[in-house]
């Protein structure tokens, strides 16, 4: 609860800096607008107003910004308008559209449920990849001093690669020998989640002490048997701290990975709002996918806490 007043306090400040931005963002097409209406608009010209600072049209047209906040194409969507359009996009899509859960039986493909669910297949199959792949590395490079010299830095070296590049790249590669649908997104998205696990389970399968390994080696433990009594006990807090990051870097990947598919997700709900200059339904998908994240990490939060509970740890 104490935490409730700062975060709104925070969202209040977003808020109205958002809707004080709408006014410049947005002034040459209010302008537009007024002077078709009949309004003396500063200055009159539609060339000269081009080639003028949108704050000093702001601070020259005090009195026709009004629609600023209205526009049907907007270059910054106010944020009335994109709860707007997140409200029709979900809920009225389902309930009322054609071809939603109401009438067809079956979740539009025109509504951000659909098309959330369909990122968040991709995120949770790319999530575990990149898990399984991430912790079974660091369990190599801690036993292995080959595997943390040769390997490690090379780990490091793929995330230097720009993932909008490298994602046309993956899904041309993986189409070319009958790979298709689901698996390239996911491919993506562990892409970008493995990198945090590594980094992490390396960390916290170190992060025993040398009485403790000492202690191991007193009663003739094997390496098996350090590894699953002391190094992984010990790296589970390391672990769901990388878990909350990779799950994040896992919907992004999922979304990138779904601009060049255009087949369905948040990805693709994005780009065609680009396409047709729907700016309202990209900032819907975003909030969207804000969201989502949101809630992906608070529930990897809500297991780190019962998981370390049972284990006598704190979170």
């Amino acid at each position: 609860m104490t935490r409730i007043p700062p975060l709104l306090g925070v969202l209040a400040a977003l808020i109205a800096l958002w809707y004080a931005a709408v006014v410049p963002m947005n002034v040459q097409e209010t302008l537009t607008q007024a002077q078709r209406a009949g309004a003396v608009v500063t200055p009159t010209e539609a060339t000269a107003r081009r080639d003028t600072s949108n704050l000093v049209l702001v601070a020259s047209n005090l009195d026709h910004l009004g629609e600023s906040w209205s526009l049907d194409r907007p270059r910054l969507p106010a944020p009335h308008q994109v709860v707007a359009e997140l409200y029709i996009s979900t809920i009225g899509e389902e309930l009322t559209g054609r071809r939603g859960l109401v009438q067809s039986g079956s979740l539009s493909n025109r509504g951000l449920v659909y098309h959330a669910l369909v990122t968040l297949n991709a995120t949770f199959l790319g999530f575990l990849i990149g898990t399984g792949l991430g912790t079974l590395l660091a369990i190599g490079i801690v036993h292995s001093r080959t595997m943390d010299m040769s390997v490690m830095p090379w780990a490091i070296v793929s995330q230097t690669i720009p993932i909008v590049a490298l994602a046309p790249m993956i899904i041309v590669v993986l189409y070319s020998v009958g790979i298709q649908g689901l698996l390239p997104k996911a491919v993506i998205s562990a892409y970008l989640s493995f990198f945090p696990v590594v980094v992490g389970m390396v960390k916290g399968l170190r992060s025993p002490d040398a009485m403790q390994m000492d202690q191991m080696k007193t009663w003739s433990a094997t390496s098996r048997d350090t590894l699953l009594k002391l190094r992984l006990p010990a790296s589970t807090p390391y672990l769901f701290a990388s878990l909350k990051i990779a799950i994040a870097a896992s919907l992004v990947g999922a979304i990138v990975g779904e601009l060049p598919v255009q087949k369905g997700g948040l990805g693709a709900r994005m780009l065609a709002g680009s396409y047709y200059g729907q700016t309202a339904q990209i900032w819907a998908a975003l909030l969207m996918a804000a969201g989502l994240a949101a809630v992906l990490v608070w529930g990897i939060g809500a297991i780190e806490r019962r998981t370390l509970a049972k284990m006598g740890m704190s979170a």
